[in-house]
């Protein structure tokens, strides 16, 4: 590694293996975030001395001997919905406790990844999670002038590994709950079109209705947001049916809010409303929104595994799915 000049008064790594009694390489070993043998005894008293000494360690050299920088993009369409909020937080939690950083691009829209491209910009980080669904897995590749991509969007190829929840079993689910309660029409509020996930729920969606015999009268575009799920309620595109689906329970909440009065009642008196996403949120009083979700701490697990051990996911585009399930709530 290299040490910091004489001079500076920064404990180095010899300092602190020498107040350890432990060599220079037992020293490194112990301080390091990555699973690395050492002793118990000699790695409590390695981070002892550090602790004693002050000692930081010097992140540049590491990079040069490991030729790792412990940096994580996450790339994504921007951070303001509801599920980014309960599930980015957990993320960056457990990714900080593998000692790796999170740097966020935000890319907006497909002409956000062009300009990127475009200025040459680029990252060195050990790995890519890709949320955006502007962005492709060759896209991002180019990007970042690295391989180590994880797709979280639905948009992998050949040679990229991807995690997606399996939202076919959620959805069953809910539309079998709204089936066993009478239900016979629907409308369904859908988000993004253009997004392979959406595109997939939505055919999800369509299949399920059909075949609980559960009429569709009509689908009203959103684009998962609060604004929109409330903007397409009062629209004259709205029409009067048993059940509504939305493809976000940010939407839910916004059509929850316009027809509050004829959901939220013991039973519902205007029509059965169904979420999607099962944020934190809907677990309390004022939205009690009927949401599919899916564990997120399975979710996040499978993403630490490929950062950690990223061989396992190099075998011709591996995909993973986590399983979705359905929470009944008072909305339905």
């Amino acid at each position: 590694m290299i040490e910091p000049r004489k001079g500076t008064g920064q404990p180095t790594i010899a300092d602190v293996a020498e107040l350890a009694g432990v060599s220079r390489a037992i020293a490194s070993r112990a301080l390091s975030s990555e699973p690395r043998p050492v002793s118990a005894d000699k790695r409590e008293r390695v981070l002892k001395a550090a602790q004693t000494l002050g000692y930081k360690p010097n992140l540049l050299a590491r990079s040069l001997t490991t030729k790792t920088v412990n940096l994580v993009a996450v790339v994504v369409n921007h951070i303001h919905d509801l599920s980014d909020l309960d599930l980015f937080d957990l993320l960056i939690s457990e990714i900080q406790s593998i000692g790796k950083q999170v740097i966020f691009v935000r890319v907006g829209s497909s002409q956000g990844i062009e300009e990127f491209l475009r200025n040459g910009i680029a990252y060195h980080v050990d790995a890519a999670l890709v949320f955006s669904d502007f962005a492709d897995a060759a896209t991002v590749r180019k990007m970042f002038r690295n391989d180590s991509v994880l797709m979280l969007n639905g948009m992998r190829d050949a040679a990229a590994p991807a995690i997606i929840p399996d939202e076919l079993t959620g959805i069953t689910a809910a539309v079998a709950d709204a089936a066993g309660k009478g239900v016979r029409t629907a409308l369904l509020v859908t988000g993004r079109a253009a997004s392979a996930v959406e595109q997939a729920r939505v055919a999800h969606y369509r299949s399920e209705l059909q075949r609980n015999e559960i009429a569709l009268a009509g689908e009203l575009r959103g684009d998962y947001s609060y604004q929109s799920g409330r903007r397409l309620a009062v629209s004259p595109d709205w029409k009067e049916v048993d059940a509504v689906f939305c493809t976000s329970d940010a939407m839910a909440m916004g059509v929850l809010d316009v027809h509050r009065d004829g959901v939220l009642q013991t039973r519902p008196k205007a029509f059965r409303l169904y979420g999607f996403d099962d944020v934190t949120l809907a677990e309390y009083e004022a939205y009690p929104i009927s949401s599919i979700g899916y564990d997120k701490s399975i979710y996040i697990k499978e993403i630490l595994r490929f950062l950690t051990h990223p061989k396992e996911f190099r075998s011709g585009g591996t995909l993973v799915r986590v399983p979705t399930y359905f929470v009944a709530r008072d909305s339905s």
